[in-house]
């Protein structure tokens, strides 16, 4: 095998596996808050997961008055609240796993 046939082959390995191990994306985001916002979300609301109706309404209910989505900013000057994280919901329960009970 010639080293340029070697070369493509490592190329489109390499551009192939981003692709072939794709999965939902969960980072954090941020919603850009626009006039009349409270002074703590004067510019920015940052939420944990996917944008949802439910990161939109805990945004609000921080005094953010959302005009849309963005990357959340790195520098020091802007005001950035934080709405809670979603609580995940509890898919089993180990029993073995319990407080014990109170006597």
């Amino acid at each position: 095998m010639s080293t340029l046939s070697t070369l493509a082959l490592v190329l489109a390995s390499a551009c192939a596996l981003p692709v072939l191990t794709v999965s939902a994306a969960w980072a954090d985001g941020c919603y850009t808050c626009g006039g009349g916002s409270t002074d703590a979300c004067k510019d920015y609301c940052r939420y944990s997961g996917q944008d949802t109706f439910a990161a939109r309404k805990a945004c609000e209910s921080k005094g953010c008055k959302v005009s849309g989505t963005s990357s959340c900013p790195t520098a020091a000057n802007y005001k950035v609240c934080l709405a809670p994280a979603p609580s995940l919901p509890v898919l089993a329960a180990i029993p073995w796993c319990a407080a014990p009970p109170r006597s």
